[in-house]
């Protein structure tokens, strides 16, 4: 993640969103605790999510995240907003990942990635709906 400068560039990701952090999120140096930004990040996962629940008529699509990786790169401070932003960069059968990064005072303060299965009703893997693969494809990486 951290080799790819195109993660580090907030033009490089469609879908952006601004978080608040928490006076609690704070670690005892006045920086934003690593699990504080890993919260964040899950935040900005389950955002991105409901609005592509919106897809889906009556029932709403389920996920599993499967891997998460998270690089630690600059720190954090409260108080001020975090930018989120998202971007799809690998789209499987029944997977996919995701990009994220952390962004404060125009730094990149943490990258991200995320594995999400996509689980049919039953509970197991499912084949990516093409309504849904739609929108993933709009999302993609960009650079």
């Amino acid at each position: 993640m951290k080799d790819d400068p195109r993660r580090r560039d907030p033009a490089a990701y469609p879908w952006q969103l601004e978080l608040a952090p928490r006076y609690g999120d704070m670690d005892a140096n006045g920086h934003l605790n690593n699990v504080a930004i890993a919260q964040l990040f899950e935040e900005t996962r389950v955002q991105f999510n409901w609005q592509s629940a919106q897809l889906f008529a009556g029932s709403r699509p389920r996920f599993l995240a499967a891997h998460v990786a998270i690089d630690y790169l600059a720190e954090g401070r409260y108080p001020g907003a975090v930018t989120m932003a998202l971007a799809v960069n690998h789209i499987g059968n029944s997977s996919f990942r995701m990009a994220k990064a952390a962004f404060q005072g125009g730094t990149c303060i943490a990258l991200c990635d995320s594995v999400l299965v996509f689980r049919s009703p039953e509970g197991g893997p499912a084949t990516i709906p093409p309504a849904l693969r739609e929108r993933l494809e709009a999302h993609r990486l960009r650079g």
